[in-house]
C-alpha cells in the first residue's frame, strides 16, 4: 500500500485553522500494491526504511490486529443489543477505542525526530476516560471468587480476545521502550484498556443475563478422576 505523506497547510495567521486537538490524516492511499515490500521492509511515516519484523514493526502490527479484534465485537454488540437492548451502549465506546488504536498506531509508526505537536496520540485523557468507565461498569457487577473462563456468550468471547490481544501489544511495547524511545502514555494506555476490555467481558454477560463460568481446577481430568465423576464427553464415541 502506497501512503503519500503531504505537509501541514502554511497559516501564520492561523485564519479557518480547525482548533481540533489533532491534524486529520494527511495522506493519500493512492495504490493498494508498489512491491515495495516485496523484500521483506516497510516504510515508517518519517520514510525510514525498516525490516518488516522489526520490534516497532511487530508492536504497532499488534495494535492493528488489536483494532481489527475490537471491530469484530463491536459488530457483534449490536447483533446482541437486539436482543439486550443495555448492551448497545458499549458499541460507542468500542468505536472510539477504535480511534484510539488509530492514533497509537500513528505515534508509533513515527520516530520522535518525526513526530509534530498535533500528531494523533493517546494521552492521559485517553486514559482517564478508561478508568472512569471501568468503574462505573464495575461497580455493579458481582465480585469474584475466582478467574472468569472465556466463552459465556460469542460477544464475551471476542472481548476476552481483544484483551489478550492487548496484553500482548502491551508486552511488545514495554520490549520496545528498552530500545528506543516510545511515549510513555502508550504503555498506559494499553495496560488500562485490557483492564477495561476485562470489565466489558464481565459487564455484557450481566446485561444479556448470562452466567459467568469460573475457573474451577478440580473440573480438570485429574480433578474428575481424583473425585470418581466421569468427565465432559467421555461416553462420545
Amino acid at each position: 500500500m502506497k501512503l503519500v505523506y503531504t505537509s501541514p497547510p502554511k497559516n501564520p495567521d492561523n485564519k479557518g485553522m480547525s482548533d481540533s486537538t489533532f491534524h486529520a490524516p494527511r495522506l493519500a492511499i493512492n495504490r493498494v500494491y508498489t512491491r515495495g515490500g516485496d523484500g521483506g521492509q516497510t516504510s515508517l511515516a518519517g520514510g525510514q526504511r525498516v525490516s518488516k519484523d522489526a520490534l516497532r514493526i511487530e508492536a504497532y502490527g499488534t495494535v492493528d490486529e488489536l483494532n481489527a479484534w475490537v471491530g469484530l465485537a463491536r459488530a457483534t454488540v449490536h447483533e446482541v443489543a437486539a436482543r439486550h437492548a443495555p448492551v448497545a451502549g458499549l458499541a460507542a465506546i468500542l468505536l472510539r477505542v477504535q480511534h484510539e488504536l488509530f492514533n497509537l498506531g500513528s505515534i508509533l509508526a513515527t520516530l520522535p525526530e518525526d513526530q509534530h505537536p498535533r500528531q494523533a496520540r493517546v494521552t492521559d485523557v485517553e486514559i482517564e476516560r478508561l478508568e472512569r468507565e471501568i468503574d462505573r461498569m464495575n461497580e455493579p457487577l458481582p465480585r469474584l471468587r475466582s478467574f472468569v473462563l472465556p466463552g459465556d456468550s460469542r460477544l464475551n468471547a471476542e472481548l476476552h480476545v481483544c484483551r489478550t490481544v492487548c496484553r500482548r501489544a502491551e508486552r511488545l511495547l514495554v520490549a520496545l521502550a528498552r530500545q528506543e524511545s516510545i511515549p510513555p502514555e502508550a504503555v498506559r494506555y494499553l495496560n488500562r484498556l485490557s483492564d477495561a476490555l476485562f470489565v466489558w467481558c464481565r459487564w455484557v454477560s450481566d446485561a444479556s443475563g448470562v452466567a459467568e463460568t469460573l475457573w474451577e481446577p478440580d473440573h480438570s481430568a485429574s480433578g474428575q478422576a481424583a473425585s470418581g465423576q466421569a468427565g465432559a464427553g467421555e461416553n462420545v464415541e
